[in-house]
């Protein structure tokens, strides 16, 4: 197993010392302060006593959660947190209420919990099937270049992803193997014929001339949980009800873990020390309908002029092929160590 992902275990394998917490987090009689907005929240006090962090310390705006395994670093008011290096784009703002800061019971729930205790998901499941979806193609070439199409490198990358775990005795379904249209619900209803799966949907980003010059990195999204709106737009009355992928919230959030944090890792390691834009919630089709642990995968953005020419070279696609094939034989054996256990 790659190395780099070797470090990631801390995080998102085993803690033998959180193991031994009698209580489920979702259970736990949590002391809970409901916002203006109606979101409640509970304090970060709570959550280092509950994880048996050993200090919680406060700079300016930034605070810090550790113990000898895991470092939780927060900013008041921001949505961005960084769980050993990991950034993720949090459903709420960390925020200051009675003398002390908190977090949303959202983001401890679905982000926060599954992350520090996998072996308490109940849909992370072994799985023997990778069902791997180019985005785009046909008359929908996605986004496009001087270089060429996302439909084009999206369907690259799957290809040699595809080789890989074939070579690893994975059984691979490709929603298309071809420059060919299909709706997104096609590819829903391909990835649910299946059992003991996992979905990656593979992309890559444009932005408009106005921000192109600036908006570059990876990013990977998993589904928004129920009342968490997608990201970038406000919330609607949609976003409560609850989806197909939502009962997968917990295995996606690990999945997402362990694709975005093995790619940037496995990019630096090779020279290509890309952007991370971090793990991010969104309610994209094929993820709200999709029944099997699923993500999507944002490798770059075609509108950047650096970024652009990187991703249109065969190293840069080799070495993204090659860091989510690696991704996904962790977060495999993090599976298998669960049903160990």
């Amino acid at each position: 197993m790659n190395q780099s992902l070797k470090k990631l275990l801390p995080l998102i394998l085993a803690i033998p010392f959180l193991l031994t917490l009698s209580s489920q987090a979702k259970d736990y009689a949590w002391n809970k302060v409901e916002t203006s907005k109606g979101v409640e929240y509970v304090s970060l006090k709570q959550v280092k006593s509950f994880y048996d962090f050993t200090t919680l310390t406060q700079s300016g705006s930034r605070i810090e959660m550790k113990n000898k395994d895991i470092n939780l670093r927060f900013t008041t008011g921001s949505q961005e947190v960084l769980m050993n290096n990991v950034k993720f784009i949090f459903s709420n703002p960390i925020i200051a209420l009675r003398g002390s800061y908190h977090i949303s019971v959202t983001d401890l729930l679905k982000i926060v919990d599954p992350i520090l205790r996998p072996t308490s998901i109940a849909s992370a499941k072994a799985f023997d099937t990778v069902v791997i979806d180019p985005g785009h193609g046909g008359s929908d070439p996605g986004a496009s270049n001087r270089y060429g199409t996302e439909a084009y490198y999206n369907l690259k990358v799957a290809r040699l992803l595809k080789d890989h775990l074939t070579k690893l005795k994975f059984k691979v379904v490709m929603t298309r193997n071809s420059d060919t249209f299909l709706t997104l619900q096609q590819r829903v209803n391909i990835a649910n014929k299946y059992k003991n799966a996992i979905f990656i949907s593979i992309h890559f980003n444009a932005i408009g001339r106005r921000g192109a010059s600036s908006a570059r990195g990876i990013e990977t999204f998993t589904l928004s949980p129920v009342g968490v709106a997608h990201y970038g737009r406000a919330l609607k009355a949609s976003d409560f009800q609850k989806k197909a992928g939502n009962l997968q919230d917990s295995a996606n959030i690990a999945l997402a873990t362990a694709v975005h944090w093995g790619t940037r890792m496995h990019l630096k390691k090779n020279g290509m020390d890309v952007k991370d834009r971090g793990i991010r919630r969104a309610r994209f089709s094929v993820l709200t309908g999709v029944k099997h642990p699923a993500v999507l995968f944002e490798g770059g953005f075609l509108s950047h002029p650096t970024e652009s020419r990187l991703i249109n070279s065969s190293a840069y696609q080799k070495a993204l092929a090659r860091s989510i094939c690696d991704s996904i034989v962790f977060y495999r054996a993090a599976t298998l160590e669960k049903k160990r256990k």
